[in-house]
């Protein structure tokens, strides 16, 4: 056995159908009771349910989170907030939701409880990234997770059939990158290889069958595994491309996720011999590679697979590789921009991943 070091998170989990009937109960355990309510504009049924729940303690709501954590968008929140009297702060979506929450009360040190709707992940790390000035920036500090996250299944149950592919790739992506980071431990390469397992088996049951309960579970469930190596380890070159492209060129956070991981897999291929034959275990009909399983799901799942799709120019490649390499994060590889520029390129014009970078 390897030497390792593991720090468990302090986060509060409820998962369950329902739960989200339990909210008022979590805020009181946690002495607060006047809770500003966040979501994005598309998600302002939710902030509706959320305020039947929990009837006339509401001290306000912001509707206007949006992708990719703009720090203006998180100074009009914070103002807002400031000025309801709040003691707490919920919030109910995806990634850009949880984010905006985060970035509120890193800022205010307000008590935060979300309520995550997809798969991103970002419930369960205590890692924030917000852009600004076109360039996105990360950080991570103990103080940016959230201290509670209820699931609950039943709010899942309508995501559109695209968006539950990539997010959940997007989530399986935290897991690949758990299994070679350099800090791992054998605690979260179970936690990763379960995510993948339960995320790979339930997405295309989803696309098939969008309101299967049982696959809807099993696929929330995944994303908490995943979402939790996320926040426990550091990530290496996927993620990188993926902020770099996120951020300097505006693409959908998942959909990006989608596309790079399996290119982003082949390039660290050579040097991650055990975290292929572990993923390779955990993804159905991958023969034993890796790259070929992943490659496989894409199909199945009937994702977009280029980048150009989402509005990403063919003159881009060059600027992203420059990004990439600069300030690059650790990797199992050294970062090298002729194999880097391929990887986006072949991202781009939707090739089939190859491990021959």
């Amino acid at each position: 056995m390897d030497s390792f070091e593991y720090t468990a998170s302090p986060a509060r989990i409820v998962f369950g159908s329902g739960t989200i009937k339990k909210v008022p109960d979590e805020l009181a355990r946690a002495k607060v009771s006047k809770p500003f309510l966040l979501s994005t504009p598309q998600q302002v049924s939710h902030i509706e349910l959320l305020k039947g729940v929990l009837g006339d303690v509401v001290s306000g709501t912001f509707t206007e989170a949006t992708m990719h954590t703009p720090v203006e968008v998180t100074e009009k929140a914070l103002e807002q907030l400031r000025s309801s009297g709040a003691d707490s702060i919920v919030s109910i979506g995806g990634g850009s939701t949880v984010g905006l929450g985060k970035a509120l009360s890193i800022r205010s040190g307000l008590f935060h409880l979300t309520i995550p709707t997809t798969y991103a992940g970002s419930e369960v790390t205590p890692i924030l990234g917000e852009t600004d000035g076109g360039k996105k920036t990360t950080r991570s500090d103990p103080k940016i997770l959230p201290s509670a996250v209820v699931y609950d299944v039943d709010l899942t149950m309508t995501l559109p059939v695209g968006l539950t592919a990539t997010s959940g790739v997007n989530a399986i992506a935290h897991s690949v990158e758990a299994l070679y980071a350099r800090n791992t431990n054998p605690v979260i390469n179970l936690l990763a290889q379960e995510g993948v397992k339960a995320l790979a088996s339930a997405l295309p049951v989803l696309v098939a069958d969008p309101s299967s309960q049982p696959a809807r579970s099993s696929a929330l469930y995944g994303a908490w595994l995943c979402g939790t190596c996320l926040g426990s380890v550091g990530m290496s070159v996927h993620h990188k491309l993926c902020h770099t492209l996120g951020g300097s060129f505006n693409l959908p956070h998942s959909e990006t996720h989608a596309i790079v991981l399996p290119h982003a897999l082949s390039y660290n291929a050579p040097r991650v011999p055990a975290a292929m034959e572990a993923l390779a275990a955990a993804l159905p009909e991958s023969d034993g590679d890796a790259t070929r399983g992943l490659n496989v799901l894409l199909k199945k799942l009937k994702v977009e697979r280029g980048l150009k799709a989402l509005g990403m120019q063919e003159s881009d490649i060059d600027k992203a590789a420059e990004i990439a390499v600069g300030n690059p994060y650790w990797n199992p590889r050294p970062i090298e921009k002729g194999p880097i520029r391929e990887l986006i390129r072949r991202a781009w014009a939707g090739e089939d991943a190859r491990a021959d970078l």
